[in-house]
């Protein structure tokens, strides 16, 4: 089963975040670990444009999904993210079902959207083919993750995800306790209700829900939350914390 089907089924699936590690073995290192998806990241990370059309071609040799985080919402990072050969793209700071249509509208050809079109170029593998094809694959196929990490886009949250073409909501765990006045507080009754809001949004729109976690004990407690996509990160954490233990 590929990984839109899973998204829109909410089957598992597990994968990573890069932030710092973009050597071009780093998606074969993860597909060996049993990663699905390695989501890349511009927003707070020096990932350039360049250097992600170099990890998605090696990514997908290696059938491990690709996908970007963009540092803002805009149609430029948007499309030319998924020309690069981005399975999908998440995006950060999502606060109103329009700033979601926007993303939407970016992903997808017309009459879906409005990307502009550009074939033969490395998301369609370099191939000459027939663009209706093309596009009915590509509007069908890419996958659009949208962050949930305000108050506002939590007030917000059941009408972002009942929009067409939103994928998976993505809880940015950090950020929302920051917005919600609990600064890393992940056992306040306050997260843990934002939690079961977005958990039963995406549920009622037969959306998948995601997070990122740095443990097993994290992945186990989110999975049984209803989580569904969940990335392991950070690797510069998951990479400091093995050192450390060794030389302790």
């Amino acid at each position: 089963m590929d990984l839109k089907n899973k998204i829109t089924s909410n089957e598992q699936m597990r994968g990573a975040m890069i932030f710092e590690f973009f050597s071009p073995g780093i998606p074969i290192i993860l597909k060996n670990a049993g990663c699905e998806f390695i989501i890349f990241d511009m927003e707070h990370g020096g990932l350039s444009l360049e250097q992600f059309k170099t990890l998605a071609t090696i990514s997908k040799a290696n059938r491990i999904s690709p996908f970007i985080r963009i540092p803002e919402v805009s149609y430029n990072y948007v499309a030319r993210a998924l020309d690069l050969g981005a399975s999908g793209i998440m995006v950060p700071m999502i606060n109103t079902p329009e700033d979601a249509l926007k993303i939407v509208n970016a992903s997808k050809y017309p009459p879906q959207g409005k990307r502009g079109a550009g074939f033969g170029f490395a998301h369609d593998n370099y191939i000459n083919q027939s663009p209706l094809s093309y596009i009915e694959k590509a509007n069908n196929s890419n996958i659009n993750i949208i962050q949930i990490e305000t108050k506002i886009a939590l007030e917000n949250v059941r009408e972002i995800a009942s929009i067409d073409g939103v994928d998976c909501l993505w809880v940015g765990h950090f950020d929302l306790t920051n917005f919600l006045g609990i600064p890393g507080d992940f056992t306040s009754k306050i997260y843990l209700n934002a939690i079961n809001e977005i958990v039963f949004a995406a549920n009622l729109n037969n959306k998948s829900v995601g997070i990122m976690v740095n443990s097993k004990k994290e992945l186990e407690t989110y999975s049984k939350l209803g989580f569904n996509m969940i990335a392991v990160g950070t690797e510069m954490n998951i990479l400091s914390g093995s050192i450390s233990q060794i030389l302790e």
